[in-house]
């Protein structure tokens, strides 16, 4: 989400750096052999070998997938912009190719702007599975410990098939890896520092990158922050509380917007009657009164709609749900294997459960804060999807030591359900700002 920015222009004041402190020197830079792209020649497109162990660069390696777009004003020309969209799993390439539009003409004028598929995504070696594993994924709602248990077994079965498809690169496409593999492609571009703008699960390259190579920062811009210090209970919370808000949000416009498909109801009150339908088992997807939907799928297309953010489609969804309307029928899934981001997400963030006991607990006090959305899905299907996860993961959560930047850019919406305010602030009292009362932030002393 984009309405409301809030930017923070953030200084890194703490003294200590992260362990093993700056990375040692690299070898020559690897080059990058550029051609126009297939998919749009006003593009141009090519690969960038990395090792997939940067502890072991003598071993095997993967190419990585990049795009550019030359600065349309080369006498302006300040060097490259690197740009990640986020996901995980979001294309930087495609972002370049299809997207360039989303920078500004001034942006486009002085910068080449570089996207790349980090590894394990899109064109750069993706992490792939059974298609037909995948299809057996248990319901993201644990209701008792079979249900823990049945996680688990599916999560090592999951973990076991895409390892096999995917090869020694599965267990190392972390964000951490992916900032080294950043450093290098700003090596490639010939850039003497990085420029950098990151989306979403984007943003903890930015910051993974600003821990390991401060002296390789020329400005970094982070939009809808990760806070990556978060443990289960906080990130269940946090999530909560910004799934709330952007609902909130929604009513407030539905109620106030003549065009809202449900202006002139009481939303609150039409919202409630849907989850209680759901409880009771009566709702079904429109126009498909052979697929039930239950509270927890209600919930998830609302947060869709949400995250987009599109209140308009949403009440018109709600609205179809209710009714019974029409639908467009799911395309089938067709293929062999299926490629997944789900490792990328559980090698960043270690959020473990230990039982169902628990997790009761945590899903409690999470529906607390939730207020009509009870809970938040996406949050749910991740810790879902890492449960059993071995460890120590390659990138552990811990409180951001950044020194030697300049100031970092941190922008953030203020009713996103996904990346919300919180994390953007919280982010950056750990680099070393702090709000005033009027929103700005200021270096601390």
């Amino acid at each position: 989400m984009k309405s409301h920015i809030v930017l923070a222009a953030v200084s890194s004041l703490a003294l200590s750096l992260i362990p093993g402190g700056v990375a040692s020197a690299a070898p020559p830079p690897a080059m990058i052999s550029w051609a126009p792209c297939a998919e749009d020649t006003t593009a141009e497109c090519g690969t960038l070998k990395v090792p997939i162990d940067w502890d072991t660069p003598g071993g095997a390696t993967v190419d990585l997938a990049v795009a550019r777009r030359k600065a349309a004003i080369p006498a302006t020309r300040v060097g490259s912009l690197v740009v990640n969209p986020g996901g995980p799993g979001g294309s930087g390439v495609d972002f370049v190719v299809h997207g360039s539009s989303y920078f500004s003409t001034e942006l486009r004028g002085r910068f080449d702007i570089v996207g790349f598929d980090p590894r394990g995504v899109g064109r750069s070696h993706p992490v792939v599975c059974s298609a037909a594993l995948v299809s057996e994924r248990p319901h993201p709602l644990i209701k008792n410990q079979a249900d823990m248990d049945a996680w688990l077994s599916y999560n090592q079965r999951l973990r076991e098939d895409c390892r096999r498809r995917t090869g020694p690169l599965y267990d190392r496409v972390s964000s951490l890896d992916v900032a080294r593999d950043v450093e290098a492609l700003r090596a490639a571009l010939g850039d003497d520092k990085l420029t950098y703008y990151g989306v979403s699960h984007g943003t903890l390259i930015g910051q993974a990158y600003a821990e390991r190579f401060p002296d390789k920062v020329r400005a970094l811009a982070l939009d809808s922050n990760f806070d990556h210090s978060v443990n289960t209970a906080s990130y269940l919370n946090t999530t909560a509380a910004q799934t709330a808000g952007a609902f909130d949000q929604f009513v407030t416009w539905c109620e106030a917007t003549a065009s809202c498909a449900l202006n002139g109801e009481d939303v609150r009150a039409f919202w409630r009657r849907l989850l209680e339908r759901a409880d009771r088992g009566e709702l079904h997807e429109p126009g498909r009164p052979d697929v039930p939907l239950g509270a927890y799928e209600l919930v998830d297309t609302a947060f869709a709609g949400l995250y987009n953010p599109n209140w308009a489609e949403l009440a018109q969804m709600l609205v179809a749900i209710d009714t019974g309307g029409p639908h467009p029928a799911a395309s089938a899934q067709k293929d062999e294997e299926v490629r997944v981001s789900t490792p990328v997400f559980c090698q960043d963030f270690h959020l473990p459960v230990t039982d169902y006991r628990q997790y009761a607990s945590l899903l409690r006090r999470q529906a607390a804060r939730a207020g009509d959305m009870r809970y938040s899905t996406a949050a749910l299907g991740r810790i879902a999807g890492c449960l059993g996860q071995p460890t120590p993961i390659p990138n552990p959560q811990h409180r951001l030591r950044v020194d030697g930047t300049p100031p970092i850019l941190l922008a953030s919406s203020l009713n996103d359900p996904a990346t919300g305010y919180q994390w953007t602030l919280s982010t950056a009292k750990q680099i070393g700002a702090e709000a005033g009362a009027d929103g700005a932030f200021e270096r601390l002393p």
